[in-house]
């Protein structure tokens, strides 16, 4: 049994003991066991194996036992006497927006669980007459229920910062707003978001909330009050405006930015120290010790401060104590793209073109990795034509002082590993960024086995979006990447962060594994059009969740650095095999 189907176990058991109302602590054990696993870099099995499963964060000895019948018999028999209490599909209609715990035991009780019921039930305007569903909550059953179908619940968040931003200087213009943050997981930089959140000090609430309800796009106002606002936009996402006073902001901004598990932490240590932390501010008794900044809330607390892209309980509060956080990679550290697209295959803009807009983002050298010859639909290279490319590059970079190219290509790994180029021709190359983009449908076992023996060519540098995934599209293929992270490390090959919104690939725990075993990352937009640059960024808040400092990143290299980085790291056959 893989770690997250045992992760998904233990989340199923949580949404079913709060449909029941059990306390939330049990609730909260289940969660963060969840998330501890999902957080692993190795995988259960080993873990079973060395007994050390109570060395994960959050598992006790009950946890423990359960994981280990998990894992050596494929069942959990408390999950399944729960399962007969509670159908794993009412556990789905809490995935619809709108459905909490108390709805769900009210929908349970009258054997409603099935969507297309519910549906029928509420189109009928019958739900209402059940108890404790009024008209507002049937009528947001349904608008959750599109949601629900439309998959639209998350969205990647290359799709919605660009909304949230353009919402936060709206309401910025306007003049009335003294201090304004998006907060919750969009401040957090999660790759998908449910929704947006602002938080705001107003001179004048009345006045930004009637702005707030006028912005372009609001289709309705799900809540209107002084202090909370909640709107959706015509593309069926949720904004939540809250006005908090000044004194407040910090700590607000704090609390709802979270993540909740975070939260839990820092109020646990407030406790300890005989203090009390909420959105309100941090207090002795009834004095407010800190409030108006999150800088002063942390410090306060005995810790460092903490970049929300942290803020996850993944081990960041032992660092603030320890004062052993990481000096975190920032877009002002990077200095190229590796992995960008031109006229030569499938991109849209040509080396001149690409040249311009990476000055303009301040980057001083781009690598131009275009597809290998075998992705015709991509308008994959014969070697004639790459050898032109090559000549290209060399003739820009002679002319140009400013900006440099590397020429590269991003080059297909077929079913049994084999790469699409000769080495002879991938010998010519600055940069060869290996990629899957075939046969996703292997077993684990043959894809981890295709990408282990590709990574041993020694003329690779850089594995592409090591995962496969489209985020909202296309799961992972099935890989192990605790393998594959390992098999980079002793090749000395970089794994990509894939900066594009569509792909966010390797993610955040997956980059912070791969640092941890001495990998490298690089970080490239997969840019197919110039404006498709601006990614860049959006890999950088990749690396910044998963702990990496500039060190870490490729990137951070002049173009100097990097080309006798991947001059030195060619000819470095995997020695033990």
């Amino acid at each position: 049994m893989r770690n997250g189907e045992v992760s998904r176990v233990f989340r199923t058991i949580a949404d079913m003991l709060e449909i029941k109302g059990e306390s939330h602590f049990r609730i909260n054990a289940y969660r963060r066991a969840a998330q501890a696993i999902d957080d692993l870099p190795d995988h259960l099995d080993d873990r079973l194996r060395e007994n050390s499963l109570l060395a994960i964060p959050g598992i006790g000895k009950d946890l423990a036992a359960k994981i280990t019948e998990l894992l050596t018999t494929g069942k959990l028999s408390y999950f399944q006497s729960l399962q007969a209490e509670i159908p794993l599909s009412l556990i789905q209609l809490m995935s619809i927006p709108g459905i909490g715990p108390g709805t769900a035991r009210v929908l349970q009780e009258y054997q409603i669980t099935d969507v297309d019921e519910l549906e029928r039930l509420a189109r009928a305007q019958q739900l209402r007459q059940l108890p404790r569903i009024k008209k507002k909550t049937e009528e947001n059953i349904l608008r959750g229920i599109e949601l629900f179908r439309g998959g639209l619940v998350r969205r990647p968040l290359g799709r919605v910062l660009p909304l949230a931003v353009g919402i936060l200087e709206a309401l910025r213009e306007q003049g009335y707003l003294t201090r304004a943050s998006l907060a919750g997981s969009i401040r957090r930089f999660r790759d998908t978001v449910k929704d947006i959140d602002i938080l705001g000090v107003s001179s004048d609430p009345a006045r930004t909330v009637e702005v707030f309800e006028s912005l372009p796009g609001v289709t309705e106002t799900l809540a209107s009050g002084s202090t909370r606002i909640s709107i959706r936009l015509d593309s069926g996402l949720q904004v939540d405006l809250r006005l908090v006073d000044e004194d407040e902001f910090g700590a607000a901004l704090c609390y709802f930015t979270g993540s909740k598990e975070h939260n839990v932490r820092l109020r646990e240590l407030a406790i300890k120290q005989g203090m009390k932390l909420n959105e309100y501010g941090l207090f002795r008794e009834n004095e407010r010790l800190a409030g108006r900044s999150e800088e002063d809330v942390y410090r306060l607390l005995g810790l460092s401060y903490i970049p929300p892209e942290l803020r996850e309980n993944r081990g960041e509060i032992e660092a603030a104590l320890n004062g052993e956080l990481p000096c975190l990679v920032t877009s002002k550290d990077i200095r190229g793209d590796l992995h960008v697209h031109s006229i030569f295959s499938d991109g849209h803009n040509d080396l001149e073109q690409i040249a311009r807009k990476a000055l303009g983002l301040g980057l001083e050298w781009v690598g131009i990795c275009d597809h290998s010859v075998s992705l015709q639909i991509a308008g994959g290279l014969s070697v004639d034509r790459l050898r032109e490319k090559l000549r290209a590059v060399r003739e820009f970079n002679e002319r140009s002082p400013d900006i440099k190219l590397l020429c590269g290509a991003e080059v297909d790994i077929d079913r049994s590993g084999n790469l699409d180029y000769p080495d002879e021709v991938l010998s010519e190359l600055d940069l060869v960024v290996a990629a899957v983009h075939t046969s996703f449908r292997l077993e684990e076992a043959q894809m981890t086995s295709r990408i282990v023996r590709a990574l041993k060519n020694p003329y690779v540098h850089v594995f592409a979006h090591p995962t496969g995934r489209l985020l909202g599209e296309r799961e992972p293929y099935q890989v192990d990447l605790p393998l594959i992270i390992a098999a980079a490390a002793r090749n000395g090959k970089a794994l990509e962060i894939n900066g594009s919104f569509q792909r966010l690939d390797l993610n955040d725990v997956h980059c912070r594994a791969a640092k941890e075993a001495g990998v490298k990352l690089s970080i490239g937009s997969d840019a197919h059009r110039v404006e498709q640059m601006d990614d860049l960024f959006l890999g950088v808040t990749v690396a910044r969740r998963g702990w990496l400092k500039a060190s870490d990143v490729l990137n951070t290299m002049s173009y100097r650095e990097l080309t006798h980085y991947l001059k030195d790291s060619s000819m470095q056959p995997d020695r033990t095999h």
